[in-house]
């Protein structure tokens, strides 16, 4: 058994010498253009695949369902502002005025941002006082002309 491992070890010693005597000249050199040969991937193993740890996107999956009653198409007109809650997240509590001219009972929460009335007007602040829309319109020129509305806190 140890005559087989030092004739083995005989062979492989002379095969390397011999290797190294016909050796072409670049492995010679020791120029490669391969700047860190333990970065390179083992090709006798299987590629890996990394697998997606987000959630799937399945077909309606961003449209946002909910039973809470919005005010997004409601008329500015028709909109009162009843209340304003400041802190680091200002809010606006607003109620819809009926056919009657009476405000209604639903109470919403408008946010900077959010988009109201027919025109998708965006609420820019909210102040002390109200809230400041802004809604973009095309005017008889066919150019966008920027329109801004204030609606003021009401005692009503």
């Amino acid at each position: 058994m140890i005559q087989k491992t030092i004739l083995i070890t005989f062979i492989v010693i002379g095969f390397t010498f011999s290797v190294n005597a016909k050796a072409p000249k670049l492995i010679k050199d020791n120029q490669t253009s391969v700047k860190n040969p333990l970065e390179l991937r083992d090709p006798f193993k299987r590629e890996l695949r990394r697998r997606s740890r987000g959630k799937k996107d399945y077909p309606g999956t961003r449209s946002v369902f909910s039973n809470i009653p919005t005010i997004d198409a409601t008329p500015i007109d028709k909109i009162k502002i009843t209340g304003i809650l400041i802190g680091n997240e200002r809010r606006a509590v607003a109620k819809t005025i009926n056919d009657q001219g009476k405000l209604g009972e639903e109470s919403y929460i408008l946010k900077e941002g959010m988009k109201l009335g027919e025109n998708n007007a965006e609420i820019k602040a909210i102040l002390p006082g109200g809230i400041v829309l802004v809604e973009k319109i095309r005017n008889v020129y066919d150019q966008d002309e920027y329109l801004e509305t204030i609606i003021p806190v009401s005692s009503d």
